[in-house]
Formats: structure tokens, sequence, C-alpha cells
């Protein structure tokens, strides 16, 4: 996989969200992207993650992590049939959300 940190287009010029990072499956390039394996939010004041959940279900990202830095958790949600429901583990790679809020050093 391909990480992209910042400034990462995700779906079409005239429709697109910028996560706070992602991961990309290898040859996956260009301004806009279509989809991604792995988005990741990081929820700040006023956010409207939640309402991000559809556009990024609508583009097939395989898994979405939404980081809340305020109640210090991780949530990691996986696609299935068209929406997205909690996992405990991510299928892309060897974390889940409890080892990853155990990694981040919080403010």
């Amino acid at each position: 996989m391909e990480a992209v940190v910042r400034g990462g287009n995700l779906g079409r010029e005239e429709s697109y969200r910028i996560p706070d990072a992602s991961l990309h499956w290898p040859g996956t390039g260009g301004t806009f992207v279509p989809s991604a394996a792995l988005a990741i939010e990081i929820i700040c004041p006023g956010d409207d993650t939640c309402d991000k959940l559809p556009f990024y279900a609508q583009r097939d990202v395989d898994e979405l992590v939404i980081v809340d830095p305020q109640q210090r958790t991780v949530t990691w949600l996986g696609l299935a049939e068209g929406e997205y429901r909690p996992v405990e583990g991510s299928r892309l790679m060897d974390h889940g959300p409890g080892e990853l809020a155990q990694r981040i050093d919080w403010p």
C-alpha cells in the first residue's frame, strides 16, 4: 500500500473529500483518486465526520478510522454491504483500535 498523509483528494474533481490521512492500493495516483483502502478522520470541534460516512461508502473505502482526541478514542470501521460497522481489527494491517489508541501521544 502507498501512504498518503495529506492532500489526497478522494473522489472526483466535482465531488471530493480530503481525509486527514489515507492508504491507497499500489498504482493509485493522481490529484483525485477514486477510492482508498483506508481513510483516517480526526475529529475536531464542529467536525462533520459522521456526515462523511455515506460519501466514503459510495467510494468503496474499505476501512475508516475515526480518532477523537477529546475522548482519546479510536473507532475502526469496516465497510460491509454498503455500510460501516465497528471492527476489532483491520483486515489491511496488524492494528486495531485499542492498540492504535495506546500508541497515540494524546494532547
